[in-house]
């Protein structure tokens, strides 16, 4: 059984991916200034919704992944963060990029986020694939923002092992919506039994449907505890994940 020290590095990207990926590389070298060993950052890191996505969209090969890269190789760290890859029907992916040492893989947002009025679908084509990979002997699942609304999704990464699953996030703002960030994010964890690290982009005024981020992030406990949680405001959580708690969990409660 392992500890894992992570890190949800909650900011703000705007339209620029250049701007983007300083402001990510310097909140990822400051978390690992701090002791992580994993870091998770926001959906939309590459660019903000409310941009061309389509204009902005890098394959995984591009500048801001390969970016992300070489920050995770020098530090000797995982960083996942959410970009936007194109899809060749005339959309993108909404997909998260996991790489660090041993560590290289790809998510793509499987439930878009056609609700409240958006419609993420209109620009983004939906990926198929649950992912989960092996890092310093955790098995690490991946999910992004409107995913938490989808329970099967998370009982599936718990039965393929997971026992911690990071969810990088651009939560729309709205009434109620900050409680059901808060309920979501502990029902899925409790759905998995594993821990869910969940990094959403820092609270940023609404303007339209955008979905643009309440703050927030948190860690959760596979019994469904917040173990640590951020506010509203740009930040950085630590936290540590310990993988023995989710076997005792799963063995007391014995519902996946």
């Amino acid at each position: 059984m392992t500890d894992l020290r992570v890190a949800a590095a909650q900011l703000t990207t705007g339209a620029d991916p250049v701007s983007n990926l300083a402001a990510a590389t310097d909140a990822v070298r400051r978390a690992a200034d701090g002791g992580a060993e994993l870091v998770a950052l926001p959906e939309a890191t590459l660019a903000c919704f409310g941009t061309d996505l389509l204009a902005v969209a890098e394959p995984l090969d591009g500048p801001f992944a390969t970016g992300l890269r070489k920050v995770a190789a020098d530090l000797g760290i995982v960083v996942v963060a959410g970009l936007f890859e194109p899809s060749g029907d005339g959309r993108v992916h909404n997909t998260l990029l996991a790489t660090g040492p041993g560590v290289e893989t790809s998510y793509r947002k499987i439930h878009l986020y056609d609700a409240f009025g958006s419609r993420e679908s209109d620009t983004v084509a939906p990926g198929n694939e649950l992912v989960s990979f092996e890092y310093r002997d955790v098995t690490i699942g991946l999910a992004t923002c409107y995913d938490l609304r989808f329970a099967d999704q998370f009982s599936a990464l718990g039965r393929l092992g997971a026992e911690l699953i990071v969810v990088p996030a651009s939560w729309g703002a709205g009434p109620g919506k900050e409680e059901q960030w808060d309920l979501l994010t502990r029902a899925r964890a409790a759905d998995a039994q594993a821990w869910l690290l969940a990094c959403d982009q820092a609270y940023t005024p609404p303007q339209g449907t955008d979905p643009l981020g309440i703050g927030r992030s948190s860690l959760t406990t596979p019994l469904g505890h917040t173990a640590a949680r951020l506010d509203h405001a740009p930040g950085i959580m630590h936290s540590v994940v310990d993988s023995a708690v989710v076997a005792g969990v799963r063995s007391r409660v014995p519902i996946l």
